[in-house]
Order: C-alpha cells, then sequence, then structure tokens
C-alpha cells in the first residue's frame, strides 16, 4: 500500500501555496487587484474566524482536475484522485493544523466536518465526508457531520445564512470546516455562519484548493513568482506569522 507521502509527492509539482501579500486577500487568499481584501470578502459575510488553502487550484490545470475528477470519475481514475486528495489534505494537517488554529484563536479544534454538497439531492454520496471522516487520520477521530443543505432557495456562489443548518448543537465548541474548492469562499462562509448559529465558538475553514483564473488581470505574473516544487514544511499561515 502506497504511504501518505508517495500519495501526495507528485502534487509538489504543480501545487501553489498562497502566501500573503500586498495583491493577495488576506483573509481568503484569493489574489487581488492590489487590494488586501477580495470583493467577496470585502463586501460579504465573514463568520469563519479563520481560512486557509493548502493550494491555489488553477482553472484547467493539474490540481482543478483532481478536484474536479475525485468527484466525476469511478473505478480506477476515481480512487486514485481521492486517495491523492486524501493524502494531500492530511499531509498538511499534520504539520499545519496547529497554525489553523492558532490564527482562529484557539489552541486545537473539537470537532471536524466537512462543506455539504451545494445540491442537496447529492449530499449523501458527495465524495468529500468520506475522504475527510474516513481516510485522513488526523481528523477521521473528531469527524462529524455537522450540517444539512437547507430547502431555501439561495443563488450559487452567494453567501446566505440559511443555506446551510446545523445537525447538533455546538454550544462552546470549537470547529474546524473542510472544502475541497472555493471560487468565492460564500459556501464556507454560510457553513461557518449555521455553525456559530449552533453555538460554535470558534470555526476555522480549510479548503483543498482555492480556485483562481490564470487569465484575469495580474493573476498569472502572481502565480509565477510562486516557488516550485511545493513545500509541505510550510502553509499560507506559517507565512503570516
Amino acid at each position: 500500500m502506497s504511504s501518505v507521502e508517495e500519495l501526495s509527492a507528485a502534487y509538489a509539482n504543480f501545487m501553489l501555496r498562497p502566501q500573503p501579500g500586498p495583491a493577495v486577500c488576506a483573509h481568503c487568499f484569493d489574489l487581488t487587484d492590489g487590494g488586501t481584501r477580495c470583493r467577496h470578502c470585502a463586501h460579504g459575510a465573514a463568520f469563519a474566524d479563520a481560512m486557509a488553502a493548502v493550494s491555489y487550484s488553477i482553472g484547467g490545470e493539474q490540481l482543478h482536475h483532481a478536484l474536479v475528477g475525485y468527484k466525476r470519475y469511478s473505478g480506477t481514475p476515481g480512487r486514485y484522485f481521492i486517495a491523492s486528495l486524501a493524502a494531500v489534505l492530511w499531509r498538511h494537517l499534520d504539520d499545519h493544523e496547529t497554525c489553523l488554529a492558532r490564527a482562529a484563536g484557539v489552541d486545537a479544534f473539537d470537532l471536524v466536518t466537512t462543506v455539504p454538497s451545494s445540491d442537496a439531492t447529492r449530499d449523501a454520496t458527495h465524495r468529500l465526508h468520506g475522504l475527510v471522516g474516513q481516510l485522513v487520520t488526523p481528523v477521521r477521530p473528531r469527524y462529524a457531520r455537522l450540517l444539512r443543505r437547507t430547502d431555501t432557495a439561495v443563488t450559487p456562489h452567494r453567501f446566505h445564512p440559511e443555506r446551510y443548518a446545523a445537525t447538533a448543537e455546538l454550544r462552546t465548541r470549537t470547529v474546524l470546516l473542510i472544502d475541497d474548492t472555493w471560487t468565492t469562499g460564500a459556501n464556507a462562509q454560510s457553513a461557518a455562519a449555521a455553525l456559530k448559529a449552533a453555538g460554535a465558538e470558534r470555526v476555522a475553514a480549510l479548503v483543498i484548493g482555492r480556485y483562481v483564473n490564470r487569465e484575469w488581470a495580474h493573476n498569472d505574473r502572481q502565480l509565477r513568482r510562486l516557488p516550485l516544487p511545493f513545500d509541505w514544511g510550510r502553509c499560507a499561515l506559517c507565512d503570516c506569522r
């Protein structure tokens, strides 16, 4: 059986670690056109106490393909993407969960959960839940399904406090919320809002791939400045300290 290091090794050739800077959103690490907040964080809700991404997911490139493929493909290709992305997340959390906890103002997270599928009819089979709850050993003992998609009609990629509802009382608990991909971060913020409404004291959000479009504005120039190969020993929040 392949090890976590072996399964994740190839990703170091194309993953790009977000780094704080003058043209990077200080909250969600989206690339900006010079501002310290992306337009979504500047004008939207902010219920997550801290947010971080393992890597940028560039539209049409390798990590983006893996994050689409793990949900879309069956058989050997699907299993490979699931196992390798679980290894990426495992390796990152092993080294950097404490960085995210520190950014959220807590010593550790009591519970770990996942953002539900945007389609309520597909949530029961959403592969992210099994990937995190069954395959990622550093969080498996603390994992629980704490959120469900409601019937509230909401606009895609827009924050809505009633998009999700908590399935348990969370008074004083601290929660690590994991998602596979962010485009605007609205789903994660909506999920964080539901957790806070249920009493969670602190919520931090982590995504495997922070989606960016290489062709927009100065993104290509900014992305080309990020170092390869990917350094597993550092995270976006390490650079913030």
